[in-house]
């Protein structure tokens, strides 16, 4: 069993995903976890509670004024009397309301009460997963510290629609309430390591203006350093320009050009783990203008003397004080795999993420990713994954390189 005696307040909101959670609750039960459940309004229109109930082995909580079950327990109780909270599946309805703070029902005012961490596996129809509006809640809800796992892509309950909005399976929902719980503990796999990471682009100045930079938007750097602290890290982010906001529980350095996030990497130095995910530019100009390049009318425009810029991960790669383990990233377009073996070997890194990120694959800048591992050993290829599970698989594949796994 990996979750003895653990306390999980299930809720079950309504999606015709909802039958998954019987399944869920065998699943953390067989773990030796006890289950507590609370059903929304919608959720009973799809099961029971009285399969919920005969599942779980315990009351299923339903109404947020229900004399009894205020007498018995109250809303506040059910928020503090449990180690996780899990929500699956989690309707765009119910992300949106605990996104804004609302509570007019039991499942929202539980879930505004809790000072647990809070697992999220979203189910819902593709074009509502893309909407503007969820897209801003989800990043809400992540900068407010709750964890995701899913959604997944495939067919959809409606005859005919497919895409990312699937829930996650059960085992995979209880693989993530699992490495929550640990985290939560007072050890993890990472307890007393310290990470550096890098995400984002770099800006270069071409005048007060005008940059060289990239499409990278740090969305897979801020996840991998999130995935380390949740193992126990104590994690440093050196991020470049990003619009996504700062990961919880890490130390976060903005920077903007690729000198200055060298710097502040190497000042960092000594640490256990690098993981230099940032997509730094490889030029700069030699000596951008202190003020606005004009447009002359019938003038070809002023030529820019480019000059390299430092290559961070082989500084690290290299460096005297190098970490135990060092990760860099292969952004291609071609010939994935021999530009990472030839990325391993020249940059002095332990292992390479390798992907290509040719227009049509939507990774730069994207929420999914699809990686081959290179190392010495070998090459193992992912499945296309979200960022977020990219960033928990590699922390895993890190700390069990770490400690001699």
């Amino acid at each position: 069993m990996t979750l003895p005696g653990k306390r999980i307040l299930l809720i079950i909101s309504g999606g015709i995903a909802a039958y998954k959670s019987l399944d869920l609750i065998r699943r953390l039960r067989e773990r030796g976890a006890l289950v507590r459940p609370v059903m929304t309004q919608g959720a009973q229109e799809f099961v029971t509670p009285l399969a919920v109930g005969a599942l779980s082995a315990s009351h299923v909580y339903t109404e947020l004024f229900s004399r009894e079950d205020e007498q018995d327990v109250g809303h506040i109780r059910l928020a503090r009397d449990c180690d996780l909270v899990v929500i699956a599946p989690a309707t765009a309805d119910l992300m949106a309301k605990m996104a804004n703070g609302l509570a007019d029902d039991l499942a929202s005012t539980v879930l505004l009460a809790t000072d647990r961490p809070v697992l999220v596996a979203p189910a819902m129809n593709p074009k509502m997963w893309a909407h503007p509006a969820t897209c801003r809640n989800v990043e809400t809800l992540r900068r407010d510290g709750l964890s995701f796992v899913g959604p997944t892509a495939g067919e959809m309950a409606e005859s005919g629609e497919s895409g990312l909005g699937r829930m996650a399976e059960p085992l995979d929902i209880v693989a993530a309430a699992e490495r929550l719980v640990e985290a939560k503990g007072a050890t993890g796999p990472l307890s007393g390591r310290t990470a550096i990471v890098t995400s984002g682009p770099t800006h270069e100045p071409i005048d007060p203006v005008r940059y060289i930079a990239n499409r990278s938007s740090g969305r897979q750097g801020h996840a991998i350093a999130a995935a380390l602290a949740r193992l126990g890290a104590d994690v440093t982010l050196v991020s470049g320009p990003v619009t996504i906001p700062d990961p919880a529980g890490v130390k976060v350095v903005h920077v903007e050009r690729a000198e200055e996030m060298r710097d502040a990497v190497v000042s960092r130095l000594p640490a256990d783990i690098a993981v230099m995910v940032a997509a730094v530019a490889d030029w700069r100009v030699a000596t951008s203008s202190e003020q606005k390049i004009k447009k002359k009318p019938g003038e070809a425009p002023a030529p820019l003397q480019l000059t390299e810029n430092p290559d961070i991960l082989k500084t690290v790669g290299h460096h005297e004080k190098r970490p135990t383990v060092v990760v860099g990233f292969a952004a291609e377009t071609e010939n994935v795999e021999d530009n990472g073996r030839t990325k391993l070997e020249r940059k002095g890194a332990d292992l390479i993420v390798a992907n290509d990120v040719s227009p049509e694959t939507g990774i730069m800048g994207g929420t999914r990713n699809s990686v081959k591992i290179i190392s010495k050993a070998g090459v193992a290829e992912w499945p296309d994954l979200s960022k977020d599970e990219v960033a928990t698989r590699l922390a895993d594949l890190i700390a069990g390189r770490l400690n001699g796994a």
